[in-house]
């Protein structure tokens, strides 16, 4: 135990060692400035006097007076529109003979409407043998059957699963998975 209060008490030491060195680093002020009076920066005897000289840039003068170019005439307006020209057709592809139209969709009988009721959940009966799903249409009272039953006088079960019920319509048609439905 007394290994660990050493340890703690030279964690605190050296935290505060690195607290002092990150304080002098960076919020001390850096080395004063230059004096405007080189000759007197070192002292008597101007054994310190320095050189630094500041050599200005090359600025070429004559460029600036010289030649420019000139405007491009008036096919350039940037507050005028255009439209973009249509882009080329892609080239044919080669090998290839005419190109097939699709198959046309099947023109049968129209499906019958999706069926909208939600699946909330099951519910087992005569200890586990017996698994009824339960339905809602939003409108009224949930709903109940088991395989095979009628629901709402127009949908028939298929099959109940743990997170979904297969449903149709009486006529066999419409055939339709719904899954649970977790949400409000």
């Amino acid at each position: 135990m007394g290994t660990d209060r050493g340890k703690q008490i030279l964690l605190g030491v050296l935290v505060i060692a690195l607290g002092v060195v990150a304080y002098r680093t960076f919020v001390t002020s850096p080395a004063p400035s230059a004096s405007s009076n080189p000759a007197r920066s070192g002292g008597p005897g101007g054994r310190g006097a320095r050189s630094n000289a500041v050599t200005a840039p090359d600025v070429h003068l004559n460029a600036l007076n010289g030649e420019r170019p000139k405007p491009v005439g008036p096919e350039r307006n940037l507050f005028r529109f255009r439209e973009k020209p249509a882009p080329a057709p892609p080239p044919p592809a080669r090998g290839t003979g005419p190109v097939e139209a699709p198959p046309p969709a099947p023109s049968g009988p129209p499906q019958p409407p999706p069926i909208t009721l939600k699946f909330i959940g099951t519910v087992q009966a005569d200890g586990g043998r017996t698994t009824f799903a339960v339905l809602t249409d939003g409108q009224g009272p949930p709903m109940s059957g088991k395989e095979g039953d009628t629901i709402a006088g127009r949908y028939r079960i298929i099959r109940i699963g743990v997170e979904s019920v297969e449903m149709s319509y009486l006529d066999g048609r419409g055939r339709q998975t719904i899954r649970i439905n977790t949400g409000s």
